[in-house]
């Protein structure tokens, strides 16, 4: 197939969708690849580089659409809902698209993808099984982004993460919360306790106890029943308001008694609950930090402001919304691995060979000859979400 990569036009994105490794391994399944001038610069990847792996560099957007059967994006329309829309005109009938579209949040624009009659596949719905993992976009980036969290909050806190025995005295490492134990919490987890912070975590589904405390921190218990507060995807489910509020109080003792919170509780396609009240910011010691992963759709602390940086009550609070662009080499470099894998699974002998009876294409298939093919985003629309 003819492959092709755009430069991403999401303002501040770093990330590019290839990186001349995974170029190399394309051409040796018999793809031919193009990519835009510049597409990976930020990110570290050279034009030079791509080349000297086999791609063919283009100049202007247009030319690496109209010459593809398949483009490959990291935030396509949805993702990108403003900048993307440029790109619809360069789309042709029967174009495949792949990238990160956010289906489930902006279902309106996958109807817009329709209209142009794409074949588009959002690699947020890949399934959770064990055979896709290789090929999970969300899990990739969550590495990335958990890691890189406690690393801001470090720099933001006025207290160093690790014990010290010096001449001056003893400095007492800094406590660290962790709130959610999906794929970023674990690695905030792991990143905190490597700079030798004290590290507790807290989850709703009480079987990633185990995971917690094998990486040296200490799980939070609290008395609340969560039997089914996970989805058959694996990912935490909506558990209702009087859940999130009994929560809540039995996490005040808990964020007062530590120096840094990082939470990292999403719903896919809905607003992040909040975990963290303003009450409860007020409680914590002068100086805290609080890094919220969940700042793109809301954030779990009512006082989290988008991409901003507020100081409230002598409490930090950090709402970064794509902190994997900020480490775009290795951020590229696994959402590569990921895509790559993705196609393997999707070509045969040089072909687009979709089976629908086959989940890892079925679920991520948004749109085909015209129309929305996706069960949930067909209902999100239907029912006017």
């Amino acid at each position: 197939m003819r492959i092709a990569v755009a430069q991403e036009m999401f303002p501040g994105e770093r990330r590019v969708a290839l990186n001349p490794e995974s170029v190399a391994a394309l051409k040796k399944a018999g793809h031919e690849v193009t990519v835009q001038a510049g597409a990976g610069a930020s990110a570290g990847f050279p034009d030079a580089d791509y080349q000297e792996k086999g791609a063919t560099v283009v100049a202007q957007r247009a030319e690496v659409f109209r010459s593809a059967e398949m483009v490959l994006q990291v935030r396509g329309l949805g993702a990108n809902p403003e900048a993307g829309r440029a790109d619809l005109e360069l789309m042709k009938p029967d174009q495949v698209v792949i990238g990160m579209f956010d289906p489930l949040g902006r279902p309106d624009c996958v109807k817009v993808l329709a209209d142009r009659k794409v074949t588009a596949f959002a690699l947020e719905l890949m399934p959770r099984v064990t055979r896709a993992q290789s090929m999970d976009v969300l899990s990739s980036q969550a590495t990335v982004a958990g890691y890189k969290a406690v690393l801001l909050a470090a720099a933001h806190a006025p207290r160093m993460f690790p014990m010290f025995m010096t001449a001056a005295g003893t400095i007492t490492p800094a406590r660290v919360f962790v709130i959610g134990a999906g794929v970023a919490g674990l690695q905030a987890v792991a990143t905190a306790k490597r700079l030798g912070a004290v590290v507790s975590a807290y989850d709703v589904r009480p079987a990633v106890k185990e995971q917690i405390e094998s990486l040296g921190a200490k799980f939070v218990q609290m008395e609340l029943a969560a039997a089914g507060a996970e989805d058959q995807g694996g990912y935490a489910k909506d558990m209702g308001e009087e859940f999130i509020r009994r929560q809540r109080e039995l996490m005040t003792r808990v964020v007062a008694e530590n120096h840094v919170v990082i939470t990292t509780a999403a719903i896919p396609g809905k607003k992040s609950p909040v975990l963290v009240t303003a009450e409860m910011v007020r409680g914590m010691m002068p100086g805290s930090v609080i890094v919220d992963l969940a700042a793109e759709r809301g954030g779990n602390c009512e006082l989290t402001q988008a991409d901003r940086t507020v100081v409230e009550h002598g409490v930090t609070i950090l709402g970064p919304t794509d902190l994997p662009s900020t480490v775009p080499f290795h951020a590229s470099q696994m959402y590569a691995r990921n895509v790559v894998t993705f196609l393997k699974e999707l070509t045969k002998d040089g072909v687009l060979a979709l089976n629908l009876e086959n989940e890892v294409h079925r679920d991520t298939l948004l749109t085909r000859g015209g129309e929305v093919v996706n069960a949930r985003v067909k209902e999100l629309l239907g029912s006017g979400g």
